[in-house]
């Protein structure tokens, strides 16, 4: 009797804290609807992650235990995700259908108080994104084992979009089927990367089942779904939106597996000490063009973080660059090495300057 009386004590001291927290959360509320209207009215950008950053920040350094240091971006996150949607929706375009990892990327990114909007092409959040349909879109740019997604791009060559952010997201590839039951699977649905990612499990596991390629995980998951005998390899978020049973966690080969997104938008970011800028360029094709492009970053101590080349389809055996390097346009030193570039190069895009994922 004791005891249950103890944990009957403790529970009411934990539902009058969570109380308090509640009333908390929506005086919180209040302020940043308050402050959303004056920054609506005064034509100011209500969303500001540097600010949003420096929030969880303070509070992890505030951090004095015992409640889990690394829980805290998960919970603040959500909290000023919801807070945020009060003073203005945000709209968010990602290549869908709903249950990729590019969705679970915009949900990391934005949290989940956002309008999130599934495309079925990188080009139509490219479109979105130029049109204003929507203020931001997330795009798959490059997977750590399988390297770049050239869709994405080709996409930066024809559009006229900016680089808003990026997120790295672990990606994490689950066996799924209706039933959860792995002798019953005739065959499997996946994107064909995926298939990239996981093909030492499945040559062990299911050597002899078909693997059939779809457009994309989600995509697997829904058809898993229809089918009593198929199963999918898909995010575990996948698994959860379609109803779908777990056959086997974590089946990819590299445990190191990650998956680079941006963000789009119609406008780069500010300065915050801690950016990257990302540039298209051409040169001409002559020997030693690209050595007098890169000599300008190196004589600069600018560190390039990647460098990727595409074919330019109307001039055959010629490429457009694709570089990353640490530093923003606005900084002196990078402005200045953009500038020397322009004079060794035929053409150069500036697709934006935006904080390096941390």
């Amino acid at each position: 009797m004791e005891i249950e009386e103890e944990i009957k004590s403790l529970r009411y001291k934990i539902d009058a804290l969570d109380d308090e927290i509640l009333s908390l959360l929506n005086r919180r509320a209040m302020l940043v609807t308050q402050m959303g209207r004056i920054k609506l009215s005064n034509n100011l950008r209500v969303y500001d992650p540097r600010r949003e950053e420096e929030i969880i920040n303070r509070l992890r350094i505030n951090h004095c235990g015992p409640f889990p240091e690394r829980a805290i971006f998960h919970v603040f996150h959500e909290i000023i995700s919801a807070c945020r949607s009060l003073a203005r929706k945000i709209d968010v375009t990602y290549l869908g259908p709903p249950g990729t990892h590019t969705h679970l990327a915009c949900l990391e990114y934005f949290g989940s108080s956002i309008e999130a909007f599934p495309k079925d092409s990188i080009e139509e959040v490219f479109e979105a994104v130029k049109r204003g349909e929507t203020h931001y879109g997330v795009v798959p740019i490059e997977n750590s084992t399988e390297g770049m997604v050239n869709r994405t791009l080709d996409m930066f060559i024809e559009y006229e979009v900016r680089i808003w952010g990026e997120i790295l997201v672990k990606i994490s590839h689950d066996l799924l089927s209706r039933n959860g039951n792995s002798e019953e699977i005739e065959r499997i649905y996946s994107h064909p990367q995926v298939f990239g990612q996981c093909q030492k499990w499945l040559r062990k596991n299911h050597p002899h089942t078909p693997l059939i390629e779809t457009a994309s995980t989600a995509k697997a998951a829904q058809m898993a779904l229809q089918e009593p005998m198929a199963a999918a390899i898909a995010s575990p978020l996948a698994g959860r939106l379609y109803g779908l049973k777990t056959v086997v966690p974590k089946i990819e080969d590299a445990i190191h597996n990650y998956t680079r997104f941006f963000i789009l938008g119609q406008q780069s970011q500010e300065r915050t000490g801690k950016d990257k800028t990302s540039i298209l360029f051409s040169i001409p094709h002559v020997p030693g063009s690209l050595y007098t492009v890169l000599k300008v970053f190196s004589e600069k101590g600018i560190n390039l973080t990647k460098i990727e080349s595409r074919p330019i389809k109307e001039r055959p055996w010629e490429y457009i660059f694709f570089i990353d390097f640490e530093g923003h346009a606005q900084e002196p030193v990078i402005d200045q090495a953009l500038s020397d570039i322009r004079g060794r190069v035929l053409s150069i895009k500036i697709l934006g300057s935006y904080p390096k994922e941390s």
